[in-house]
C-alpha cells in the first residue's frame, strides 16, 4: 500500500522543485533565513515514485470497515489537550495601558498582543509541572483510549524540539532544554495502552511567509518538514489538523488542492494514519473523519466517520477565569449520545502555565471513568454504534453491540411506568436487565412498539438497560466480483466508452488530479456502473452517494438518487426495500465537469452498518 499510494505525486519531482525554493529554516528571534545542508526535504524521494494524474484514486480503503481504522471506531472516547505558549497567559492579558483582555488559545490575536511582546513573554514559559505519566494515567482512568495533543496551534509555536525553526518549546522558553514533552507523552501513553495523536494547525500567525501567496510555498515546505518530524520521531496514530478555513488577520491561502497534496504525502509516510477532514477544507471528501465542534449531530453522519470535539468547561486552552465546568452527568450523557450515533467523543483539557491539568477537569474525567467501569456500562460506548433496528427515543439514546441493545436512560420513568421504542425492522426481544441492579425488567414487542418496564430505581446517570434481541439471520455472503464499469472522456456518455472493466467496489476519490483510468483525463469524464446487487437482509436499505459533480442511481429501474446539478463533494441518499438473497439490478452514473471528482457508493440498513457496498454483494452485467 505504501508504495502503491505514492502515485499521488503529479510529476512533482521534489517538493523544492514544486515550490521553487530551497528548504529554509526560520528563527523567530532574528527573522533571518538560512539554508541547512542537513535540512529535511520531505518529498525528494518522490523522484523515484510514479507520478499521479489520470488513473489515480486517492481512496485507499473504506474507513467504515478497514482494519486501519478499527481501533478508532471501537474506542469511541479520547482526550484532547490544548497546550501551547498561550497557556502561559492563563487566559488573561494586561496591556501596557492597564486594560485587561480575557481569552485562551486565541489570546494573541483576540487581545491584539504585538508579536514582539508575545515572543518576549514566551521566553519565560516554563511548564515544569508537565507530567506525562499523570496525564496518560488520567486518560486511562477516564476510560479515554487515545490522546490528541496540540503539537502546534495557530500561534505557530511548536511543542517539540523541531529542527525547522527556533519558535518552539526547547529553543524559545525557560523550559528544561533536555526535555521533550511529546516524547514523554508518547512513552507514557504506550505504557498504558493509550494511543497518541497530534493536533497541527495549518493556519500560522507567526511565520511571515504564511499569508503571502508568493511566499506561501516556503511555509508549506517547512510545514511538510515538521510533519515528517512528527511522524518519524513519534509515530502518532492520528494527525488532527485545524486552521484550514478561509480567513484574514492573517490571510489564509490554504486551498483544497493543498489538502489533496498534503493528505497523500502523509499517507505515503504512514499508511495507517487516521487523518481528520480539516487536512483539506473540512468536507466529506477530505481525510477519514468529520469534525463537528462543540455540537453533536442529530443522527449518524453519512459518508464519513466522525468525532465531536468539545470542551470540559467553556475554553480550549487554560483560562483561570473560566469556571463553567460541565457536570459528570452532562459529559457522560454526551458520550453515550455520541456513541449511539456511531461517533467518537474527543473531550478537551487545557493544562495551566506549569503544564498541570486543572483539578476540576481531572475530577470530572475520573467520574466518567467510574461510570464506564461500573456494571458493564461501557458496553454502551466501546465497540457500540447506532442501533439501526430502533429509532432514537425521547427519553435517552440507544446503542448496539451485536445482538444487544444498550438503552442509556436520561429520563427514568415514574414507578410503574415504562419506556417505549419504535422498531424499524423485524426482530424479537429475548430479555432485558438494568445493569448494576437485580430488579426485574419486562420487555415485550407488539407490532412496531417495544415496551420496557423496569421494576425499580435508576442505577447511575445515565442508567443503562441491556435489551437482548434476535434478528433474522443474514443470507450467506455473496460471491460477487463487482460491477461492470464504463468510462468516457466526456461528460455526456457520448460515443463508445474508452474503458470497460469490472470494478470491485465503487469507492473513488479522484480529487483534482486523478481519474478512473490512465486513458481518461482528470477533467471532464463520465462513469457508469451496471450489474446487480444482493442484500443479506430483507429490509429497507439507504443508499448513500458521495459524489462530485453529478450522480444518478437506479435500483430495479427505480430512480433512487437523482442529482444532476453540478456540485462539489457532497452526500445524496435514497431508500428502497430489498429482498435478501435476491439480485436487484443496479445502474449508477457519475459525471465530472471540472475541478474535483469523486464517486463512492455506500449502503446501510437496520442490520447493516454503513459501509462501502462490498464486492461480495455486487455482480457485473451479463
Amino acid at each position: 500500500m505504501k508504495h502503491g499510494f505514492s502515485r499521488y505525486f503529479r510529476a512533482l519531482g521534489s517538493l523544492p522543485a514544486l515550490l521553487g525554493v530551497p528548504l529554509l529554516f526560520y528563527g523567530c528571534q532574528s527573522g533571518a533565513f538560512t539554508e541547512d545542508e542537513g535540512a529535511i526535504h520531505p518529498m525528494n524521494r518522490s523522484q523515484e515514485l510514479a507520478a499521479s494524474g489520470p488513473g489515480t484514486n486517492y481512496a485507499i480503503d473504506d474507513p467504515f470497515t478497514a482494519a486501519r481504522t478499527a481501533w478508532w471506531r471501537q474506542d469511541r472516547f479520547g482526550m484532547f489537550i490544548h497546550f501551547g505558549a498561550y497557556s502561559h497567559y492563563e487566559g488573561e492579558y494586561t496591556s501596557p495601558s492597564g486594560s485587561v483582555c480575557k481569552n485562551a488559545e486565541w489570546i494573541k490575536r483576540e487581545c491584539n498582543i504585538p508579536m514582539s511582546e508575545y515572543e518576549q513573554f514566551a521566553k519565560t514559559f516554563n511548564p515544569s509541572g508537565f507530567d506525562a505519566n499523570a496525564i496518560a494515567s488520567l486518560a486511562a482512568d477516564a476510560g479515554q483510549r487515545y490522546i490528541v495533543i496540540t503539537s502546534k496551534h495557530h500561534e505557530g509555536y511548536a511543542m517539540w524540539p523541531t529542527k525547522v525553526n527556533t519558535w518552539n518549546l526547547r529553543d524559545h522558553s525557560a523550559f528544561d532544554k533536555t526535555r521533550d514533552i511529546l516524547a514523554e507523552l508518547k512513552r507514557a501513553s504506550d505504557a498504558r495502552g493509550v494511543k497518541l495523536g497530534f493536533y497541527y494547525s495549518i493556519w500560522d500567525w507567526h511565520d511571515p511567509d504564511f499569508p503571502n501567496a508568493s511566499t506561501f510555498p516556503k511555509y508549506k515546505e517547512r510545514m511538510y518538514a515538521q510533519l515528517k518530524e512528527l511522524i518519524t520521531n513519534y509515530h502518532p496514530a492520528i494527525l488532527w489538523f485545524d486552521g484550514e478555513w478561509d480567513t484574514t488577520n492573517p490571510y489564509n491561502p490554504w486551498k483544497a488542492e493543498d489538502g489533496e497534496q498534503l493528505e497523500a504525502y502523509l499517507r505515503d509516510l504512514d499508511p495507517n494514519l487516521i487523518i481528520n477532514n480539516r487536512v483539506g477544507k473540512r468536507r466529506v471528501a477530505d481525510g477519514d473523519t468529520g469534525t463537528p465542534e462543540q455540537e453533536i449531530p442529530n443522527e449518524p453522519v453519512l459518508g464519513q466517520l466522525w468525532e465531536s470535539c468539545m470542551t470540559i468547561n467553556g475554553s480550549w486552552g487554560y483560562a483561570r477565569h473560566d469556571q463553567n465546568w460541565k457536570s459528570v452527568t452532562d459529559l457522560t450523557r454526551k458520550l453515550t449520545t455520541i456513541a449511539s450515533r456511531s461517533g467518537n467523543y474527543l473531550l478537551n483539557v487545557g493544562p495551566d502555565a506549569l503544564g498541570r491539568v486543572p483539578a476540576e477537569a481531572a475530577t470530572r474525567l475520573r467520574g466518567m471513568g467510574s461510570w464506564l467501569r461500573a456494571n458493564g456500562q461501557s458496553n454502551a460506548v466501546y465497540q457500540a454504534e447506532s442501533p439501526g433496528v430502533v429509532d432514537e427515543p425521547s427519553w435517552g439514546v440507544v446503542s448496539r453491540r451485536g445482538n444487544k441493545l444498550y438503552a442509556s436512560v436520561y429520563n427514568w420513568p415514574a414507578s410503574g411506568g415504562s419506556l417505549t421504542l419504535h422498531a424499524r425492522t423485524s426482530f424479537n426481544v429475548t430479555g432485558a436487565r438494568v445493569l448494576g441492579s437485580s430488579q426485574t425488567v419486562n420487555a415485550t414487542r407488539s407490532g412496531d412498539t417495544v415496551t420496557i418496564r423496569p421494576n425499580g430505581g435508576r442505577v447511575g446517570d445515565p442508567t443503562v438497560i441491556e435489551v437482548g434481541i434476535a434478528t433474522a439471520a443474514p443470507t450467506p455472503a455473496g460471491s460477487g466480483t463487482g460491477l461492470s464499469a464504463q468510462f468516457w472522456p466526456n461528460a455526456n456518455f457520448s460515443g463508445e466508452p474508452t474503458v470497460r472493466r469490472t470494478d470491485a467496489r465503487v469507492n473513488y476519490n479522484w480529487k483534482f488530479t486523478g481519474s478512473p483510468a490512465s486513458q481518461i483525463p482528470a477533467e471532464t469524464f463520465s462513469s457508469r456502473w451496471t450489474g446487480s446487487i444482493e442484500p443479506r437482509y430483507s429490509e429497507a436499505y439507504t443508499f448513500i452517494a458521495m459524489s462530485d459533480d453529478t450522480v444518478r442511481l437506479w435500483i430495479d429501474g427505480q430512480l433512487v438518487i437523482d442529482n444532476t446539478s453540478p456540485h462539489g463533494p457532497q452526500i445524496d441518499r435514497g431508500t428502497v426495500t430489498l429482498q435478501a438473497g435476491h439480485h436487484h439490478t443496479i445502474r449508477l452514473e457519475q459525471t465530472e465537469r471540472g475541478g474535483e471528482a469523486s464517486m463512492k457508493l455506500l449502503w446501510m440498513s437496520p442490520n447493516t452498518p454503513q459501509e462501502i457496498v462490498p464486492v461480495t454483494q455486487l455482480y457485473p452485467s451479463p
